[in-house]
């Protein structure tokens, strides 16, 4: 089988309903998580204690009940098949390679979600703060460890910048296929912004850890929203934060049903 057939082979897995409707539920339960995730962080914008504002958090609470741990089940399939939707668009999709570095990251990235799920779902689940403090300890252990921790850093900032920008541009419309309507794009662009910058947070928590080369720093996007709260005026940022995550998930519901899939 040579290039020409496994892209036509990449393209029909990809135009296939069963998958083009698993990667619209997996949009839709990832308008789940960031809704609960912001209802979280608005909790302890006013003053309340709890579970973490972060992924871990959230799907800990999905799987305390009855309907979340059903959630949790489908958000597993459907974040698989959002990956697998993915790498057929990097293999069948645009030439750029950009486009195609994009669509892996992004298969990646479901990819573990779905790992995740899964594993709060058969409840083995583990704390997103003390994944990303092992991660950073184990890359400060390497030679140049403190640049490593230094580049995710710089990374993660870079990736939170990029969500301002596609959300204050509204170029998130690219990615559907339908234009939605005015109260989601409204949603979208909110969330992005404030999911760009919960992320540039989080990337400087890590640059931070490197500098000052402790690995309990780099805490996450709980640790960053927290940080947030110790801000001047901080409740009322983190509340504007949260809001924005919630709008973000609002989106996501938007996005299921007019994405370009």
């Amino acid at each position: 089988m040579d290039s020409t057939d496994v892209k036509a082979a990449s393209q029909r897995a990809g135009d296939h309903p069963a998958l083009e409707t698993a990667a619209r539920i997996g949009y839709a339960v990832n308008g789940v998580l960031h809704i609960i995730i912001g209802a979280i962080a608005l909790r302890l914008a006013f003053g309340a204690k709890g579970a973490s504002a972060d992924q871990s958090g959230a799907l800990g609470s999905m799987a305390e009940n009855p309907l979340g741990l059903v959630t949790l089940w489908i958000a597993v399939i459907a974040w698989l098949g959002l990956a697998v939707w993915q790498v057929t668009e990097a293999i069948s999709g645009g030439r750029e390679t950009s486009d195609k570095v994009k669509a892996v990251t992004k298969a990646i990235v479901y990819l573990l979600l779905s790992w995740t799920a899964f594993r709060f779902a058969s409840g083995g689940g583990s704390s997103s703060k003390k994944q990303s403090t092992d991660f950073t300890a184990t890359l400060m252990s390497k030679p140049a460890g403190q640049w490593l921790v230094a580049a995710v850093g710089l990374a993660i900032i870079g990736v939170g910048v990029y969500h301002v920008v596609k959300g204050w541009r509204k170029k998130f419309l690219e990615d559907l296929e339908t234009h939605p309507s005015e109260w989601i794009v409204k949603a979208g662009r909110i969330g992005y912004i404030a999911k760009g910058i919960a992320l540039a947070i989080v990337g400087g928590l890590f640059v931070l850890a490197a500098v000052r080369h402790k690995p309990s720093e780099a805490q996450g996007l709980d640790g960053a929203l927290r940080n947030l709260l110790g801000a001047p005026g901080g409740p009322v940022l983190l509340a504007l934060v949260a809001l924005g995550l919630i709008a973000f998930g609002v989106y996501s519901f938007g996005r299921a049903r007019h994405a370009d899939v």
